[in-house]
């Protein structure tokens, strides 16, 4: 694992250090295999990052978006990851529509729709053996809680090793997340992070010993890079 971290003056700068970043590894990853790949994560801190991606002229027929954690709602609703990628970045360019694959919110059940995300994988990457695929990009938030995508601390999901796609659960709310074995088969693994209330949190993750179930986000380990980037307000004790 190669890991970065940088502590960007502002959340402009941040969005446009993670925009030149991201841009760069598609560009790689276009070259390299035709096509690139990307799992968004949801929340308020990636969606002007969205929106600038939107203004870019991009290849949009070589690009496939997933999620890498939906609530369980339908996508429709507000608190939808989909509807707020939709709405900030997807719906203002001309990407086919079968580059989008989001999450199935109106299965049965939480586990039919993480199964069924599951097999789509598989599917996409054509894996469907035991060796997990590589997204070229997974980007994730985390809480001040430190769980990232939907691995939120003591929870059944984060035992869960043989598994792309589970069920998280929030306060007795289900949803569905990648597992972090998924998550660490990535090429990249882009943190953003912003704000003071996640400095407790970021001195646990960085520390040399402390409990992976108890912060989620050190569970994160990809195969190939991880890139942490903070805003001062989050990183101004970060040692770098």
């Amino acid at each position: 694992m190669n890991k970065t971290i940088e502590v960007l003056p502002d959340q402009p700068a941040l969005v446009a250090r993670a925009l030149k970043l991201i841009l760069s590894k598609l560009e790689t990853a276009i070259e390299q295999r035709g096509q690139f790949t990307i799992a968004l994560s949801g929340g308020s801190t990636p969606k002007p990052l969205y929106e600038a991606i939107a203004t870019q002229k991009l290849p949009w027929d070589k690009i496939h978006i997933f999620w890498g954690d939906e609530r369980y709602v339908p996508p429709d609703h507000p608190d939808s990851n989909e509807l707020m990628t939709r709405r900030a970045w997807l719906d203002r360019v001309d990407i086919p529509a079968a580059n989008i694959h989001p999450v199935s919110t109106l299965e049965a059940n939480p586990e039919l729709a993480a199964a069924k995300y599951e097999q789509h994988l598989k599917e996409f990457f054509n894996s469907p053996g035991v060796e997990f695929p590589a997204l070229d990009v997974v980007l994730l938030g985390m809480g001040d809680d430190a769980h990232t995508a939907s691995l939120f601390p003591h929870t059944e999901a984060l035992k869960v090793r043989d598994r792309l796609v589970t069920v998280g659960n929030k306060d007795g709310n289900p949803r569905i997340t990648f597992t972090y074995p998924f998550i660490n088969s990535a090429r990249s693994v882009i943190f953003l992070v912003a704000g003071a209330n996640k400095r407790p949190a970021l001195a646990q993750i960085f520390a040399p010993v402390a409990d992976d179930f108890t912060y989620p986000s050190r569970l994160i380990r990809p195969q190939g890079e991880l890139w942490w980037l903070l805003d001062a307000a989050a990183g101004l004790e970060i040692q770098q």
